[in-house]
């Protein structure tokens, strides 16, 4: 069998954790992952994967033989890249990795641009906000919206993110309108649970302001709060992003709209710039010109 295509399906597998999922994203059936890890287990001599019902974890020759196996396959793409008949195309597969919401509302549509550009590439997208290791999980490329990117990876700023608090006509109908910060604790308050999930800092001007609210509603992912939002469930800070489209129609309402809340960058974060292959480069370049004028 080829060993090349067995140190992929093994990383594979290893990231997974899972032969099953494995086996759904390389596209083979799970008895030909499994031969693929029983091949390099014969060639290495050694245990590589302890498997029992629940887990698929490494063992400690595991542990080893993929940080050589990840070694290797970087120089195999390297190799295949500078041996590419010039003119050829991008080729190959990228994984990603992107919060929900931006890959719902303006990520997916990019991507898809992308490649209508590169029709011999595939991508790979993996959308949540889990914090994943880039190297053991095999993301090329990760899309975050922070203030603090990873200091352990190279960061390219692709847009700022600007957000705002809104609100339903009909909740601000029937609970009023807040007219200053400190207003919001005696409303119904929906809250990221990973961004500000019961305290919220404003500017305004030299004025600063941070506020205690009562979030009876979170949620890992802000496209879920904007619906809980548009069907009165409260009052949300969202990316503007997201919301701008819906304040325009007037499905929303700014809320506080003189206090700013604390701007943050999306970024495109990858581990390292010694292995960067062209159809990352060109992804990259491709990104950061499409999102560079947004003002959302």
């Amino acid at each position: 069998m080829d060993r090349v295509t067995a140190m992929r399906v093994f990383a594979d597998v290893a990231a997974s954790g899972s032969f099953s999922a494995s086996a759904e994203r390389l596209q083979m059936s799970r008895a030909m992952v499994t031969r693929y890890v029983a091949e390099m287990e014969q060639w290495l001599g050694a245990r590589l994967l302890q498997r029992t019902t629940r887990s698929v974890t490494l063992t400690d020759a595991g542990e080893q033989a993929l940080r050589r196996c990840l070694q290797m396959l970087a120089l195999v793409a390297e190799v295949e890249d500078e041996v590419a008949p010039a003119g050829g195309g991008l080729r190959g597969q990228l994984r990603l990795t992107s919060s929900m919401s931006f890959g719902h509302a303006h990520l997916a549509a990019a991507l898809a641009d992308f490649l209508a550009l590169h029709p011999q590439l595939k991508l790979d997208l993996n959308v949540g906000d889990a914090t994943l290791n880039l190297v053991e999980a095999r993301i090329d490329l990760a899309i975050r919206i922070s203030s603090e990117p990873d200091p352990a990876l190279i960061a390219r700023p692709l847009a700022l993110c600007d957000s705002v608090l809104v609100a339903s006509p009909a909740y601000l109908a029937q609970a009023g309108t807040p007219h200053a910060p400190a207003e919001l604790a005696g409303h119904r308050c929906l809250g990221h649970s990973n961004v500000g999930r019961s305290s919220w800092q404003f500017q305004r001007g030299e004025e600063r302001a941070t506020v205690s609210v009562a979030t009876r509603l979170t949620a890992n992912d802000a496209t879920v709060l904007l619906h809980a939002a548009l069907a009165g469930g409260g009052i949300s800070l969202q990316p503007t992003y997201l919301a701008s489209a819906l304040l325009q129609d007037g499905r929303l309402l700014p809320v506080l709209p003189d206090w700013q809340p604390p701007q943050m960058s999306i970024y495109a974060l990858y581990p390292s710039r010694r292995h960067l292959s062209p159809a990352v480069r060109a992804l990259l370049d491709f990104l950061v010109a499409r999102f560079a004028q947004q003002r959302w």
